[in-house]
């Protein structure tokens, strides 16, 4: 057969799917609302896998075509939408991986996201990070972040992207975005180079390394505001994520130094709404209030968690405050709150604490 690439995504965008598997002899995949649906039976043949590299492609690559094991890229079709395309060698020759990449770039209240995040974006320097697991919507917050700025600020906006995903249209500010591999080497290059060009802010796709994070510090503490991601499961461990990327003879002066310019850390999972399925964000944030910035600087982890459970500012909230805010406004089920809890006692003693005297909704309601 002659499987039609573009149609097909075009089909897929209708579906309103999140992602597109298209596996070498296997039938094609979509994510609607974070579950995966095989569509039809037809199987994609070797030489449709071949077909579509050819088509979406970026020219830049295309004169090692053959040697691609592992590549990601962007893909478009007018009017549609944007893709980001992971391409890689497996057991059955190949496998295409599409990240739908809306045009419009959707607002913190459009997202579900709580306000206070846009606080972050009124800071003029320092370092934000937001974390969470592969599909989690981090980039998706990060351009909603940016794009605030970028119609309320005069600012030189820089991003540095593996692959540059959302596009931002000057507004207020300029913005330039580079992509790794086609307009720049790695993301300690376009650090380096960014901070020869003028910017007020720098988004850093992801820390991957010490090199990366220590560039993105130097960015910061030197008077620009910093955006990156990080992949883990919550901001106390994100902490930790950072200071294990440094050797351990000098992880005590480097959480110091990290205290002074770090603005805050957001995780954020997307579950599953009770109404109509669709994915809504719970987030858990931490602000570096001089409180915090001392516990770090004093190596006090496990007391930073404390003091998040016990906060009642929005600029410090856990996950479990998160999902029972959810739970509480009858967005998402007792059942989803437990199951996507970490600290599933603590969430279910909340819940229970509710409906007072220690009962369940369900005892409650007997």
């Amino acid at each position: 057969m002659t499987f039609d690439i573009d149609d097909f995504l075009i089909k897929s965008h209708k579906a309103q799917a999140s992602d597109i598997h298209i596996n070498c002899n296997k039938p094609p995949s979509l994510r609607i609302n974070g579950e995966i649906y095989k569509i039809g039976s037809e199987i994609i043949e070797y030489g449709d896998i071949g077909a579509i590299l050819r088509k979406t492609l970026p020219e830049e690559y295309s004169r090692r075509i053959e040697e691609i094991k592992d590549i990601d890229y962007i893909y478009e079709i007018k009017g549609v939408s944007r893709y980001r395309v992971n391409f890689c060698k497996d057991i059955y020759l190949g496998k295409f991986t599409f990240r739908t990449i809306p045009y419009r770039i959707k607002t913190l209240e459009e997202l579900g996201l709580p306000p206070f995040l846009k606080e972050y974006t009124t800071f003029n320097n320092g370092i934000v990070f937001i974390t969470g697991a592969t599909g989690s919507g981090k980039s998706t917050t990060l351009a909603s972040l940016i794009e605030i700025i970028n119609q309320n600020y005069k600012k030189h906006i820089i991003t540095i992207e593996d692959p540059v995903e959302f596009i931002h249209e000057d507004k207020k500010s300029i913005v330039t975005q580079r992509s790794l591999d086609i307009n720049v080497k790695d993301f300690k290059t376009g650090i380096k180079y960014a901070l020869r060009q003028d910017p007020d802010v720098m988004l850093v796709g992801e820390i991957r390394d010490k090199d990366t994070l220590l560039s993105a510090i130097e960015a910061s503490e030197t008077g620009h505001l910093v955006f990156s991601t990080l992949h883990t499961n919550g901001t106390v461990s994100s902490i930790n994520r950072l200071k294990g990327f440094i050797e351990e003879s000098s992880q005590n002066q480097f959480m110091r130094r990290l205290a002074n310019c770090i603005r805050g850390v957001v995780h954020q999972m997307l579950v599953p709404s009770v109404h109509d399925g669709k994915l809504v964000p719970a987030t858990e944030i931490l602000t570096f209030t001089p409180t915090v910035i001392d516990y770090i600087k004093n190596g006090k982890m496990d007391e930073v968690y404390l003091l998040m459970e016990r906060s009642k500012q929005p600029n410090i909230t856990t996950m479990n405050m998160s999902l029972f805010d959810l739970y509480q406004k009858e967005i998402i089920s007792k059942d989803t709150a437990l199951t996507y809890s970490l600290e599933k006692v603590s969430m279910d003693q909340m819940i229970r604490g509710m409906y007072g005297n220690g009962v369940s909704s369900e005892e409650s309601i007997l």
